[in-house]
């Protein structure tokens, strides 16, 4: 089956009703993007759980996915009134044929070196390294497959922190893939604690698929034990709604690791934990950074 993509360029006031009006006259999706991505203009949008929602860019690329039978020449003139825009708005439309999007999508993801011991490795692909320690990755709906810099600074601050014995939370876990490497590094306990359902069963999955033993909580279960390593990958903001929970879930002397943090979140972020910790390493890759203390 193929699909029709229509490209629009609109500027920031009209983007939000415009994206609406393409689904209400029959498109499948919208895709919003800034369209100068790519040059040096380019500016990067974010936002986070408890703030003000992100501005548009100033122009915009929507992009509309319509099924190969529509009739784009009817349907976007109609949503361009509806917005009061003007019908005769130039766009472009570019027939995409059907894929195989399994492979597609798995394409993206190859085997990751952590460090020279660790390995994050798709179960779709071969070991690169028998020697090496390896996490079989299958992520399914859940964050965290080894390529992004906020897992992969905190992967590399457990290979650096993690001894034998030790016990481990990770909060927000996603795929599990940093419970599952705490163990595999050689932990005698990791737990691991989301929101999210999906996320838990595919941390279930893989903590299966590399044969270690984790435990994985809904956050709203009440964890009763403490542990001397946590690490907690999400966002600068829940993060901060967190900490007094982090620093109740962290044992006296344990490590606490804070990653999902952008470069001018990371000093507001310290403050706030230098009330449980002696927050003292950073480490950074590309803009996001990883803060880690020990609790007093």
């Amino acid at each position: 089956m193929s699909f029709l993509s229509v490209t629009l360029i609109v500027d920031a006031r009209c983007v939000e009703a415009l994206s609406d009006a393409l689904i209400e006259h029959g498109a499948l999706s919208v895709d919003v993007a800034d369209a100068a991505a790519g040059t040096s203009s380019e500016r990067p949008l974010f936002a986070e759980p408890g703030s003000a929602p992100a501005l548009n860019w100033a122009v915009n690329r929507v992009v509309a996915l319509f099924a190969q039978d529509a009739d784009p020449a009817a349907a976007v003139p109609d949503a361009l009134r509806a917005v009061a825009l003007p019908p005769t708005t130039p766009y472009g439309v570019d027939r995409i044929d059907d894929k195989d999007w399994v492979r597609l999508s798995q394409s993206q993801f190859t085997p990751q070196q952590i460090s020279p011991r660790l390995w994050v490795v798709p179960t779709w692909h071969e070991v690169v390294d028998a020697n090496a320690i390896n996490i079989r990755l299958d992520p399914g709906l859940a964050f965290g497959t080894g390529t992004h810099p906020t897992t992969r600074l905190c992967l590399r601050w457990l290979d650096a922190q993690i001894k034998p014995g030790a016990t481990v939370i990770d909060y927000g876990c996603g795929s599990g893939i940093l419970a599952i490497a705490a163990m595999k590094l050689g932990a005698r306990r990791a737990q691991g604690v989301d929101i999210d359902e999906p996320a838990l069963l595919a941390a279930r999955r893989n903590a299966m698929q590399n044969q270690v033993d984790v435990t994985f909580f809904a956050a709203a279960d009440e964890l009763k034990s403490q542990a001397n390593v946590v690490v907690a990958n999400i966002l600068a903001n829940p993060l901060t709604v967190l900490a007094p929970l982090l620093a109740t879930l962290t044992a006296p002397g344990g490590m606490i690791a804070l990653s999902g943090i952008l470069a001018p979140q990371a000093d507001e972020l310290r403050d706030v934990y230098r009330i449980w910790f002696d927050m003292h390493a950073t480490e950074a890759e590309d803009a996001w950074v990883l803060l880690a203390g020990r609790k007093r």
